[in-house]
């Protein structure tokens, strides 16, 4: 596998746009992970709210259950504790409720503010890397075969710039059908070139 172009000038741009976009990427992620610690701690809200609800509900039943046993009267004098460490349980549940939907939040603009962004670069940056590295791949191979030179020439005159073409021969076309040897072989690295690899000389 192939990653960058055997050319200096190529090769450095690659790289550069490597680090821009790894960097890029990393700065979107903790940016999302700040929108998502800034949401959460919202939170803190919910977790006082639920705490609160717990104290209340806990000394709300402890005393209930001491009055409670209260010969007689103890029944009665219980009732309205109940009550309110019911209530209490219910602000204890709203705050876990509100601690739930603060993290759902949180977390669906965290992602939400880092995904699209590290989308678009993965599209720009990633994608044109793949192909070079398989075009690359796919060259390398044509340049072990046999035929390679003689298939490199014949892809450069199909996929290269006929200025590029023309200033190797004018009649580039007819040169490759008459296997003339110096036009096949500068055409072939003219392929190999674009496609960032270098003929080793033989």
């Amino acid at each position: 596998m192939k990653i960058y172009s055997d050319f200096a000038g190529r090769r450095t741009r690659q790289i550069i746009a490597d680090v821009l976009a790894l960097g890029a990427i990393a700065l979107w992620v903790w940016f999302g992970y700040t929108v998502f610690t800034l949401i959460n701690n919202l939170a803190v809200f919910g977790v006082q709210m639920e705490d609160a609800g717990a104290g209340f509900r806990e000394t709300m039943t402890e005393v209930g259950e001491t009055l409670g046993g209260v010969p007689l009267i103890g029944p009665g004098i219980r009732l309205p504790f109940d009550g309110a460490s019911a209530a209490g349980a219910t602000l204890e549940a709203a705050g876990q409720a509100q601690q739930d939907a603060v993290l759902q939040l949180a977390t669906t603009l965290g992602i939400g503010t880092a995904a699209l962004p590290v989308l678009t670069i993965l599209i720009i940056w990633l994608v044109p890397r793949i192909l070079f590295i398989r075009r690359a791949g796919r060259v390398k191979a044509i340049v072990a075969a046999d035929v390679g030179m003689d298939l490199l020439a014949l892809r450069a005159l199909t996929t290269q710039k006929l200025s590029a073409i023309t200033s190797i021969d004018a009649d580039a076309l007819g040169a490759w059908r008459r296997g003339e040897s110096d036009v096949v072989r500068r055409l072939a690295q003219l392929e190999l070139k674009s496609s960032g690899v270098r003929l080793k000389e033989s």
